[in-house]
């Protein structure tokens, strides 16, 4: 019988193939901001990472996997972004969605990603995040809130998107 995480990552996968590819232009404000579901998992390195250690500070959260082009695609500007927002306190953390932790270490080493390549081995904060399809994203503003979402790849250099970040870091 196939495990859960592994029917998770199939559907997650013909869901991006029937939808065909999306593009995302912008972040997309969620109607009301609600509390992000807390998470604990392991970095592609071994280490423990916790949304809750975050606290305090903007997090994009990005779902994605190596075998998903447009996850492929957006890592390039998704680094780009990551080093124009360090300077303001802005994270990144890339949850896998049912890949091994060589195979995203490896990964990351590829394309010179300095931003934490998060472990989601059994799908468990995948399905917490009611992702349906991959990538996707999600901005958690400094109180722990959900607050914009984007399904499909996104320029995440864009200056817009630039801005729309920067302007969950001041009170």
């Amino acid at each position: 019988m196939p495990q859960p995480h592994s029917v998770l990552a199939l559907l997650l996968l013909l869901s991006s193939i029937l939808a065909g590819p999306l593009q995302a232009e912008t972040l997309a404000p969620l109607p009301a901001p609600q509390p992000a579901p807390g998470f604990t998992l392991q970095s592609s390195g071994g280490a423990p990472v916790a949304l809750a250690d975050y606290r305090g500070r903007v997090v994009i959260l990005n779902f994605w996997a190596t075998w998903c082009p447009p996850c492929r695609d957006e890592m390039p500007s998704m680094q780009r972004a990551y080093e124009a927002l360090a300077a303001d306190g802005v994270e990144i953390l890339a949850i896998n969605v049912d890949e091994d932790a060589a195979t995203i270490a490896e990964f990351g080493a590829r394309l010179g990603l300095d931003f934490p390549l998060l472990v989601d081995p059994a799908s468990a904060v995948t399905l917490d995040y009611g992702v349906r399809g991959l990538p996707t994203s999600y901005v958690v503003d400094r109180d722990g809130r959900l607050v914009f979402d984007v399904l499909g790849d996104l320029a995440w250099d864009d200056p817009e998107v630039l801005d729309q970040v920067r302007a969950l870091t001041t009170p």
